[in-house]
């Protein structure tokens, strides 16, 4: 289908930073009617600029990109352009992240994991301006709204900023302080900083338990 699709159609916007998932995705979408893939981008500063020079209707974004988390890329479009819907499509498990991502202005939360009709239904979904999440996901909201919780009450890491777990997550992927401050575009000193403040609000006393314990939650939240 040409760049230039009618009108008519509804243009989506990939942000992913596996080139095979957005094969995937375009063949998928381009077979629906009404919908047409107008672009695509593996990082989150590509998909920035892009987005806001083509204004797509959707941008499906994942949690983890290469040089920046998805729910940073979400927040720069709230600001930037809100009228372009987002629709989270990851591998990480909704507790962790949904609420942060629907928290940051994404529109609907939908797992890799699931069958291409509810990616489809998901993207039609945010088109109609509703939002779209797992019924687990609506409930913990709800009793979020209600009585005030959290959708992984349980979880100490829920006390973290999007910017403090995105810091422990790539710790939990290897990374080095030096490697993230590289990956996130920010100083060494400030990474230290974010570590510190992790290391504190999760009640750990040295840097090798800060890594274990990244490691330990990493390991943990993938999907099963």
């Amino acid at each position: 289908m040409a760049a230039d699709a009618s009108s008519s159609f509804k243009r989506i916007f990939l942000v992913d930073d596996h080139p095979l998932v957005r094969e995937w995705l375009t063949n998928l979408i381009n077979q629906q009617p009404g919908l047409h893939v107008c672009g695509e981008a593996e990082s989150g500063r590509e998909a920035r600029e892009t987005i806001i020079q083509l204004r797509p209707d959707v941008a499906v974004v994942d949690i983890a990109l290469k040089d920046s988390s998805g729910i940073e890329l979400i927040k720069d479009l709230k600001q930037a352009c809100p009228e372009v819907a987002v629709l989270v499509l990851s591998m990480h498990e909704e507790p962790h992240y949904a609420e942060r991502a629907l928290r940051a202005g994404a529109r609907g939360y939908v797992m890799k994991r699931e069958t291409t009709k509810k990616v489809i239904m998901a993207i039609n979904q945010v088109l109609a301006g509703k939002l779209c999440v797992s019924e687990t996901v609506a409930a913990a909201m709800a009793a979020k709204f209600v009585e005030g919780k959290t959708l992984a009450t349980n979880s100490p890491v829920e006390q973290l900023s999007d910017r403090e777990l995105e810091v422990f997550e790539l710790l939990g992927q290897g990374r080095t302080t030096r490697q993230i401050a590289e990956t996130l575009h920010i100083s060494l000193k400030t990474v230290q900083s974010y570590c510190a403040r992790v290391k504190e609000k999760l009640n750990l006393t040295s840097a090798t338990q800060l890594l274990l314990e990244a490691v330990r939650w990493h390991e943990n939240s993938k999907p099963s």
